[in-house]
């Protein structure tokens, strides 16, 4: 075993079930040797998340709304009690509402949206800095459609505009202290997240067809992706959106079968 993350202590937020990109990182990052502290969303997760952090040998489950400050603020409470030194901090959290197109979006799905999926990533970023006194790697998880109009994607697709501007500018900002922050940009993968984005069944299909690669993306990969980022190997890597989706992302049109 490469054991790349050994003395390493990794914070996880977003491992909500055993179909997350979250959990196949926490499962990549356990299996490299980090020392595991997730989080969960109030009493409704609290179960689920305990339950695969002792499958995960995590050292810790906490809880933590992101869109609470108390929340957060109690959560650095805690790794504070605990005398905890971060190496790495992954935000995998997003929701919105993608019922409507964007133009029939109301005020205030657009700034759930936002706040959830973008806003979170700063916020956490600014109460977990504090704890990588030497260093560290924070990650969090994009999308395609950040950048591209993607079919029934909505106003998530404005908020991961928003998210990947919010890696680039806190890069910036905490760079001098040595923590770098980067973003994978996943292909589709059937996650329970990804269950509301309608007609996704037929996203997966067109994928796996147009996708250099010719298949969609496994789980795994984005998993050991993670693993790269947060490990030494990937130290002079900050303000990147890493993409990991078979090449989808070079793609033009949908390939033809006739001529």
């Amino acid at each position: 075993m490469s054991q790349l993350l050994a003395g390493k202590t990794a914070l996880v937020l977003g491992v909500a079930n055993r179909w997350s990109l979250a959990y196949a990182i926490a499962q990549a990052f356990a299996r490299e040797g980090a020392k595991l502290i997730l989080t969960y969303q109030g009493d409704r997760q609290k179960l689920t998340v305990e339950e695969m952090a002792a499958d995960l040998k995590a050292h810790r489950a906490l809880p933590c709304d992101v869109t609470k400050d108390d929340d957060l603020a109690q959560l650095t409470n805690e790794l504070k009690h605990d005398g905890t030194v971060l190496n790495s901090v992954v935000h995998s959290i997003a929701f919105g509402d993608l019922s409507r197109p964007l133009a029939e979006t109301s005020r205030g799905s657009f700034a759930q949206a936002l706040d959830i999926s973008a806003y979170s990533l700063v916020a956490v970023a600014h109460q977990t800095a504090p704890f990588m006194a030497g260093g560290g790697s924070i990650l969090t998880l994009t999308y395609l459609g950040a950048t591209r109009v993607v079919e029934n994607y909505n106003v998530m697709g404005v908020a991961k505009a928003a998210l990947e501007a919010s890696v680039r500018y806190l890069a910036s900002d905490l760079g001098p202290s040595n923590i770098r922050v980067n973003a994978i940009s996943a292909g589709a993968v059937k996650t329970v997240s990804a269950r509301g984005v309608r007609d996704f069944s037929k996203m997966l299909e067109a994928a796996a067809h147009v996708a250099p690669l010719r298949r969609n993306t496994d789980p795994a990969e984005v998993a050991d992706a993670a693993v790269f980022l947060a490990s030494d190997l990937g130290r002079g890597v900050t303000g990147n959106i890493l993409f990991v989706d078979a090449g989808m992302q070079i793609m033009g049109f949908a390939r033809s079968e006739q001529c």
